[in-house]
């Protein structure tokens, strides 16, 4: 299959790398300020890995475009309108398969991703999305791991699921896009709520936090519409260990920081996808004590020991 990644950052750059070592031909994209693309066109590698030299490189969206069969985004959750409303200009995309590689929610209207693309793209196309836990360095290191498959048709998540499948990664496939959506969206709230408890040596109170965030999420998943046990399976709760836990875990590393007032580079996609939860909550009438705990502190700059042992210490009720 000839396969293009639109993106050029960590995890497009190994989809890249995963998408060729399985047997595809591949054609990454970037925009034309991108310094990674740059990177990858002088050099092939960047921090994490090195790209074959067979792998293409292009600043030109129509020539992905045209060359793919199988189109992967993984790019800025936030950033992704903009991009599909330039796919829909070249209309070049009609019968291709779009993949959603990117864990988050659009902040200013709290759609999901696959809504925001499907509402800027018209015609004929298939759009599914692929989550799960993973870390880039495992991966390359030959750890193998699962990851989920969802699409709005059962038959485009198997298509994906055959084409992508290798005994590196396992692939699920979830009947759910809604749960799995969110439920991939939110394990970054989580993971920068455990990062807080780490950086104030609490980690013991991970156990606590792992209950709580499936609880309140599964509430709002129910409220949406999805299965609220969608988000015991692989793209929220199987997704824990690589976020809550691990050291490759930028959401988990962000919290830890935050509260240790280490200097950070950019937020954590966890704290848009905060903000845009918290939306819903408010839309559906639904508690998410843990969300706003997290935006207390990071936005309102509330104090963050106080703010967390509020959290784990609230009335108390049923289990």
């Amino acid at each position: 299959m000839n396969v293009s990644i639109l993106g050029c950052g960590r995890w497009a750059s190994f989809h890249a790398w995963y998408a060729h070592h399985i047997g595809h031909k591949v054609t990454v994209w970037g925009r034309e300020n991108s310094t990674n693309l740059k990177n990858l066109i002088t050099t092939h590698k960047n921090e994490y890995l090195t790209l074959p030299q067979d792998i293409n490189f292009t600043y030109n969206l129509n020539t992905a475009l045209n060359f793919a069969d199988i189109i992967i985004i993984s790019i800025s959750s936030q950033q992704l309108r903009n991009l599909a409303k330039q796919i829909n200009e070249t209309n070049l995309y009609q019968n291709k398969t779009f993949i959603l590689c990117m864990k988050g929610i659009e902040v200013s209207t709290g759609k999901r991703l696959s809504e925001v693309l499907t509402e800027e793209l018209h015609g004929s196309y298939n759009v599914g999305v692929w989550v799960g836990p993973g870390h880039v360095q495992d991966f390359l290191q030959g750890i193998p791991n699962c990851m989920v498959i969802s699409a709005n048709n059962n038959e485009i998540s198997k298509k994906i699921i055959q084409i992508f499948s290798s005994d590196l990664i396992r692939f699920y496939y979830s009947k759910d896009l809604i749960g799995t959506e969110i439920g991939a969206a939110a394990k970054n709230v989580i993971g920068i709520a455990a990062g807080m408890l780490d950086g104030m040596h609490y980690t013991s109170l991970k156990g606590a936090l792992m209950a709580r965030g499936t609880h309140e999420l599964s509430n709002l998943i129910k409220a949406l519409g999805g299965n609220g046990m969608t988000i015991y399976g692989l793209s929220h709760l199987g997704d824990y260990e690589a976020t809550l836990f691990s050291p490759y875990s930028n959401n988990r590393r962000f919290g830890e920081d935050f509260v240790q007032n280490k200097p950070f580079n950019k937020l954590a996609e966890g704290v848009s996808t905060t903000e845009a939860l918290l939306k819903m909550a408010n839309e559906y009438k639904i508690e998410l004590p843990i969300c706003t705990t997290i935006n207390k502190i990071i936005i309102d700059h509330k104090d963050p020991k106080q703010e967390l042992l509020n959290l784990f210490m609230r009335p108390l009720k049923a289990e």
